[in-house]
């Protein structure tokens, strides 16, 4: 329509003219814009990117070995830069060598013992892991016996009515939500509810299956033998540890480590170990930095690792690298192998140190300065889950662990005394501390303290057990309040919580 109106005013064949070389720009523009689409949107796309972000990655390099030069003679960095541009990886790789292959589950040989010659599964992540656990003095039987309690509880049901009704009311809804997943979306990492279809995501590297490997321990102790079952069945035959993908150090720590483990310890099933090892040695590249804390994304496939493009200058995150010592320190006492414990130690060293402002932890760290890059200090996203290792760590330590108690409950004084604050509505809540200004509001993740505050009163000083209890109640209460006073017509939840 416009070249019609436009095409009066010029010469006789101009509008012709002008809109064969509209189509052709129009058609190239959409043409680039495909290509460069694709180049970042296929599964591995480090691969790709490398092409429009090599300048920056060289500074990275140079960064590294600028770093490394202090310790190593001339000769060794030449050697590191060789082994970087050699690999043609401009992305941080590790020093030391790392085998990243897993032989995978499921390779079929004759079994001649048996009369029918049929065919066998030989599980050779089993025979892998049984060498990492040469040295290792774990013995499941002892373990259980040691228990204090049965990790499926009492076998009886309680006697309260009420508390029948609503055990029976949880399984139901875990029950709907496990069928539909298995209906709609099996083996996929996720089920999208309202298209019911799988989804695999981003965050796995190329796993599959993260849904059924965090279902196990819900699975277990709530009795539901037959899905439990079925969920090995398919870790065996299916979970691949052999993927080639940007993964989140994080996720794939908490989701598949933390859910394999947990599953060894409820059943004692060898498979679960097997590729807990199996996985955790696929993660230790991303440690291999000048400070020994790891990057955030890590690809499973040559252990490459960078740090996520939205953190502050190449920042790792506060509660992604402070959320890997327990499953850590189980992979060393199962495998044996002492390098897991090692390298988390080195975090909590690192941390335990390093100055503080006003006693506080800020979220975002330079894996290559040893710096904090910002000083934002925050008990939601980015910062939550740091707080609770320390006190779990403490905990499943048989209460040994007196630098993990230590840290805690320093950190715990500060963040009463710089971020608690109460409402003029008398809502108490958990302010954001941002270069010493007060951000007063509170995230919604954040409300996890209170359960976090009620779990660390215990073996608290003795003048602050009650103390603290009473503020996980008024946490609680603050959270609740931000469900009831939602419009729930316009949505279900707040996310941030403001005070003024």
């Amino acid at each position: 329509m416009f070249l019609r109106k436009i095409s009066g005013i010029f010469p006789a064949g101009f509008g012709l003219r002008l809109s064969q070389k509209f189509i052709f720009l129009l058609f190239l523009s959409g043409f680039i814009t495909l290509c460069f689409g694709t180049l970042f949107l296929l599964p591995d796309t480090s691969k790709f990117k490398r092409i429009f972000l090599s300048s920056a990655h060289n500074q990275n390099v140079e960064k590294l070995h600028s770093y490394a030069g202090k310790k190593m003679s001339k000769k060794t960095v030449e050697d590191q830069k060789s082994i970087i541009h050699n690999s043609q990886h401009e992305k941080w790789k590790s020093k030391d060598k790392f085998n990243m292959d897993v032989p995978s589950l499921g390779v079929k040989a004759n079994n001649n013992d048996k009369a029918d010659k049929e065919e066998v599964f030989i599980n050779k992540e089993h025979i892998i892991a049984q060498k990492d656990q040469l040295k290792s003095t774990f013995d499941f039987e002892t373990f259980r016996k040691n228990l204090k309690y049965p990790p499926m509880g009492s076998e009886h049901e309680p006697k309260d009515i009420e508390m029948q009704e609503k055990r029976k009311k949880v399984k139901e809804m875990m029950m709907f939500a496990w069928n539909s997943y298995k209906q709609f979306a099996w083996g996929e990492n996720e089920l999208r509810p309202l298209t019911k279809d799988g989804h695999f995501g981003s965050l796995f590297g190329g796993l599959k299956g993260a849904t059924i490997v965090d279902a196990l321990d819900t699975l277990f102790t709530m009795g539901l033998k037959e899905e439990f079952d079925e969920a090995q069945k398919w870790i065996e035959t299916s979970l691949d540890l052999n993927v080639n993908g940007e993964a989140s150090l994080f996720e794939v720590n908490i989701r598949y480590i933390g859910g394999l483990l947990s599953a060894y310890f409820l059943s004692g099933k060898e498979v679960f170990r097997d590729k807990a090892i199996g996985l955790g040695n696929k993660l230790l590249p991303a440690f291999s930095t000048p400070t020994g804390i790891p990057r955030g994304i890590i690809n499973l496939g040559n252990g490459l690792t960078w740090s996520w493009g939205w953190a502050s200058a190449g920042s790792s995150i506060l509660a992604e690298f402070g959320t890997l010592h327990l499953e850590f320190v189980q992979l060393s006492e199962l495998s044996g192998n002492t390098i897991f414990t090692e390298k988390v130690n080195g975090i909590r060293k690192l941390l335990s140190k390093i100055e503080k402002p006003h006693g506080l932890y800020p979220n975002y760290f330079s894996p290559v300065s040893g710096n904090w890059v910002q000083h934002h200090v925050s008990l939601g996203g980015l910062g939550d889950s740091f707080y609770e290792y320390l006190i779990k760590s403490w905990l499943m330590s048989a209460r040994q662990d007196n630098e993990a108690k230590n840290m805690y409950y320093n950190a715990l004084e500060a963040i009463e005394t710089h971020l608690i604050r109460k409402s003029p509505g008398g809502l108490t809540y958990i302010a954001e501390w941002r270069g010493g200004i007060l951000d007063h509001k509170m995230g919604h993740l954040t409300c996890f303290t209170a359960g976090m505050f009620a779990l660390g009163a215990r073996d608290a000083p003795a003048q602050k057990r009650d103390h603290y209890m009473e503020l996980a109640a008024e946490i609680a209460n603050t959270c609740h309040e931000s469900y009831a006073r939602t419009d729930t017509s316009t949505c279900c939840f707040q996310k941030m919580i403001y005070f003024h």
